[in-house]
């Protein structure tokens, strides 16, 4: 598994703490950081995905 995808994962889930946060207290700066790193996340967890992709093939 790539190091992409375990950051990835870890970016997402922080953002979805920060996102909510954000929401609970109205703070609408940290919502929306928590939205960009939420999306920064996905982007790097599909990374991942592409990069252990080509690993496997490379491997056959």
């Amino acid at each position: 598994m790539s190091t992409n995808r375990i950051e990835g994962a870890i970016d997402k889930g922080m953002g979805a703490a920060k996102e909510a946060v954000g929401k609970a207290t109205g703070n609408e700066r940290l919502e929306a950081e928590g939205l960009i790193q939420k999306a920064k996340g996905d982007l790097q967890n599909k990374v991942g995905q592409a990069q252990d992709k080509i690993g496997d093939a490379i491997k056959r």
